[in-house]
């Protein structure tokens, strides 16, 4: 997909983290960027600074995210490029002091990074099939956010890795379903990156985060989450897979 004309996207999780690298660097692509985000403070000052729009969207919910889409499409029109980024990741472990794992918060984190992941998605994807194809015959390309949980899944993240596991699993079927139309899919599983939650914890534990990656050693910034979601827009032969962003970390149990 070549970034000319009138490209719009979506992107959820867009007020924070790699949602918001990403937003910013589709913004600077001359794309035009609707974040959806359930932070509006902070959403709605990313969306200003980078000439975009906010949406309070809670991608769990299917009609949350037809009115997001909708609102966004009466300004921008209909997307064609959908990024996923919006989730959550509490830590608990199967059992923990002899009780069982909440289900409450797995059914929770499930909700939000594998449900929320598909609403936006399909949803997303029966807007793109409405459109005329670009030069390239595609009519739109759809990432979602998986993560290296989905194969190195530690102590305690057994609701997250799951949900991340799930993404990596609808991936295939997706972008098969939607070869049809035109319509690439595919997912980044990202590794240890400085996110807002990892910025926040002290500087000797980042640093020894950022010693567990073979090469480069440190840790991975948003921006280069960005500049990869930039890379599949652009490559077309990009369909149907994960991609791991990782440094070559396989992640141990704790």
């Amino acid at each position: 997909m070549k970034f000319e004309g009138s490209i719009s996207a979506v992107v959820t999780g867009g007020a924070s983290g790699l949602g918001a690298a990403t937003a910013k660097a589709l913004s600077e692509k001359g794309v035009r960027v609707a974040l959806f985000d359930l932070n509006k403070e902070a959403g709605e000052a990313h969306a200003k600074a980078i000439g975009g729009q906010f949406h309070s969207v809670d991608v769990s919910d299917p009609k949350s995210v037809a009115e997001g889409l909708s609102i966004a499409r009466a300004s921008h029109g209909q997307e064609r490029i959908l990024v996923n980024c919006a989730g959550i990741a509490p830590a608990a472990k199967t059992i923990s002091r002899g009780a069982p794992h909440d289900p409450t918060v797995f059914s929770q984190t499930v909700n939000v990074n594998l449900v929320g992941s598909f609403n936006a998605a399909t949803q997303s994807a029966a807007g793109m099939a409405t459109l005329e194809p670009l030069t390239s015959n595609e009519r739109g390309v759809i990432i979602n956010t998986a993560s290296v949980a989905a194969f190195d899944g530690q102590i305690g993240q057994i609701a997250y890795a799951a949900s991340k596991g799930g993404i990596v699993g609808m991936t295939l079927p997706m972008a098969r379903d939607l070869s049809a139309s035109g319509i690439r899919v595919m997912g980044i599983a990202p590794g240890i990156f400085k996110t807002p939650m990892v910025a926040g914890l002290p500087t000797e534990i980042q640093d020894a985060l950022g010693a567990q990656v073979p090469f480069p050693s440190r840790l991975g910034e948003p921006n280069e989450f960005a500049a990869l979601v930039i890379h599949i827009c652009e490559n077309s032969m990009l369909n149907g897979e994960v991609i791991r962003l990782d440094g070559a970390i396989r992640m141990p149990p704790k």
